[in-house]
């Protein structure tokens, strides 16, 4: 099954990369990097993090290959305890708004799990950025994310950032902590400032993380802690 898997990713992979437009005007060719998020997070209950979320895409304005990572490290037992990849091809519906479709693998420490993805992405009323998706995973179980964020420009170089995210399961997975309902949601503020033409973007935050339902039922039988208050240090990166 795992040979089966590779290949098909692999596939999937291919599919994308020769689907993308091929230009003789190398100038309409879309490509970029960012990292939202890659900070150090110092938790009330003692967690020590490196966590990051970044992206990276190619292709033209009809038609993107999108790579995402997110993870989150444990500095003082080395080890994973979130790590997800997803890649995805992206497509726009309207001015503000892209429709995209994928795979996702979660490889963190302990049971992995592969995904298809559909979702939407783009520019709500306000400037406010969303990323809402639909995942389905190997074992049939269907579940959704969803993320805001909103830039304040405090003035042309500080930017203060809210954002949150929810995620929900329309059945639990026990083996992965993953609870039916809204399972578990993250709001974060941070304050950047900007020095070099928003490339680099030094911040510091606070980030509060609670589960709920059955996944804090898991959380407290496995020992761990249901919420948490973080102070955040960290840059964004964008090229």
């Amino acid at each position: 099954m795992t040979f089966i898997r590779k290949n098909a990713c692999s596939a999937l992979i291919a599919v994308c990369v020769f689907s993308l437009p091929i230009s003789a005007n190398a100038e309409e060719l879309i490509y970029g990097f960012q990292a939202e998020e890659f900070e150090y997070r110092a938790g009330e209950n003692g967690e020590d993090l490196l966590v990051w979320e970044v992206d990276a895409l190619v292709g033209s304005d009809e038609l993107k290959l999108r790579l995402e990572s997110s993870a989150e490290f444990d500095l003082d037992a080395k080890n994973f305890e979130d790590l997800s990849n997803q890649i995805t091809l992206q497509t726009p519906i309207s001015d503000f708004w892209d429709v995209k479709g994928g795979i996702r693998a979660d490889t963190p420490e302990g049971s992995n799990r592969w995904y298809g993805v559909v979702g939407i992405t783009g520019l709500a009323p306000q400037w406010i950025e969303v990323d809402a998706d639909l995942y389905f995973n190997n074992k049939g179980d269907l579940s959704v994310s969803f993320d805001a964020e909103y830039e304040l420009l405090i003035t042309n170089y500080l930017i203060l950032t809210p954002s949150a995210q929810i995620e929900a399961a329309f059945s639990s997975d026990e083996e992965v902590g993953v609870g039916s309902g809204i399972n578990s949601a993250e709001i974060g503020l941070r304050l950047s400032y900007d020095i070099l033409d928003r490339a680099i973007s030094p911040y510091v935050g606070v980030v509060y993380e609670r589960k709920f339902g059955q996944t804090a039922n898991f959380a407290r039988d496995e020992g761990e802690e249901t919420s948490s208050w973080q102070a955040v240090i960290g840059t964004k990166l964008l090229f």
